[in-house]
């Protein structure tokens, strides 16, 4: 049995969902209940998604982008560097 949430304590969880404070929130959650890292996450999930679904307004961050973003930005470095590579192996002949 899921031993319920003192208000509180919800309260603070869901202000940091709130604030895009994932980890933060995940940690309160298995500081107070005592559960292990992967059932605290899906919990924390799962509470965001249905937050979400209720007060869209509420949140202030966006939800991660599960790196997509950081894809790209290592193709643009690496292209940024082969150009510059190009160019001074072109100024040295």
């Amino acid at each position: 049995m899921i031993d319920p949430i003192p208000t509180e304590m919800a309260q603070k969880i869901a202000n940091c969902l709130y604030a895009g404070r994932k980890i933060e929130a995940i940690k309160l959650y298995r500081d107070h209940t005592g559960k292990g890292l992967k059932e605290s996450k899906d919990f924390i999930e799962a509470l965001e998604a249905k937050l979400l679904s209720k007060e869209p307004e509420k949140f202030t961050a966006p939800p991660a982008s599960n790196g997509k973003g950081c894809l790209m930005s290592g193709f643009i470095v690496l292209a940024v560097f082969i150009f510059l590579i190009i160019i001074l192996f072109a100024r040295s002949k």
